[in-house]
């Protein structure tokens, strides 16, 4: 069997293509949709993400500033700056990058964004509203996937999705999104750590979501044939000396047994940035509504 790739790059760049128009009628009406990029600390990752976020915006005409803070900074003057942007009509969308301090409680600055900012989705208030089925702002990861599978017709309708992990980032939101009636209408079977015989359930999936943050864990023996699978890790390891970024599958196992993998990298990863820029347009759009 051939495996097809599923290329984040391809589906992003029809996103961006679509949002053109959007951004356009926006600024018609003299709004620049903006993005606050909250920064704290030097953790090299999290940078590369905000640089590669601030690229994009910038490349698309829209305003993003990146708030950089001490690794030192309290919580209280982490909360006053959220504060401050809540109400700065220049910016539409608020994101805190993660990981922050130990010393700083990320869900109490999570939910100090006020819902109508929150373009990552994480507020409990935009938390409920997609788990009964009225979605505002659905975390950036899972939104991606579901862009992805129908920019190459991967149909949801009737099939069994199976998702390994269940973080409220990744694996809760999309068990949700693929369960909706209007977005997926799949019967969906939520994995973790604590399920008991894993390829029990993994090898019934017709598409398997892999977002448990393990390398190359899921291999031909998690899957069957034909099998759509979306890998959301992404993971630095050491081969021969030498810096790799692989994901939770095992690409070289089940090529020739999936129908359909998304790549690692340049497949969930280039999605995450672009439904970013889609929740923060719409944001500015609410301004209209």
């Amino acid at each position: 069997m051939e495996t097809s790739i599923l290329s984040g790059l391809e589906a992003s760049k029809a996103l961006y293509s679509s949002l053109e128009s959007r951004i356009s009628h926006l600024k018609d009406h003299g709004i620049i949709p903006g993005l606050a990029a909250v920064l704290v600390g030097n953790n090299p990752a999290s940078e590369i993400y905000v640089k590669n976020k601030t690229k994009k915006f910038e490349s698309l005409g829209l305003k993003t500033d990146v708030f950089r803070l001490e690794e030192t900074v309290s919580e209280d003057e982490l909360l006053s700056l959220i504060s401050k942007l809540n109400t700065d009509s220049e910016f539409h969308g608020i994101l805190v990058q993660l990981p922050l301090p130990k010393h700083i409680d990320s869900e109490k600055v999570l939910n100090a964004i006020i819902p109508t900012k929150d373009v990552d989705g994480f507020h409990p208030e935009n938390a409920g509203l997609l788990s009964i089925g009225k979605p505002r702002f659905v975390p950036c990861t899972p939104k991606g996937i579901m862009f992805i599978l129908k920019h190459f017709n991967i149909d949801l309708n009737g099939k069994h999705v199976v998702v390994i992990g269940r973080s409220n980032i990744v694996g809760r939101p999309i068990s949700i999104l693929a369960s909706l009636k209007d977005l997926g209408n799949a019967t969906v079977t939520l994995c973790h750590s604590g399920t008991k015989d894993l390829k029990y359930f993994s090898k019934q999936a017709d598409v398997l979501v892999a977002a448990l943050g393990s390398p190359e864990f899921v291999d031909s023996s998690y899957i069957k044939e034909g099998a759509c699978l979306v890998d959301v890790g992404i993971n630095r390891i050491e081969v021969e000396g030498n810096s790799k970024i692989v994901g939770d599958v095992n690409q070289d196992s089940v090529t020739g047994i999936a129908s359909s993998l998304t790549p690692v990298p340049k497949g969930v990863g280039p999605m995450t940035i672009a439904m970013l820029v889609e929740n923060t347009v719409l944001s500015a759009e609410l301004l209209l509504n």
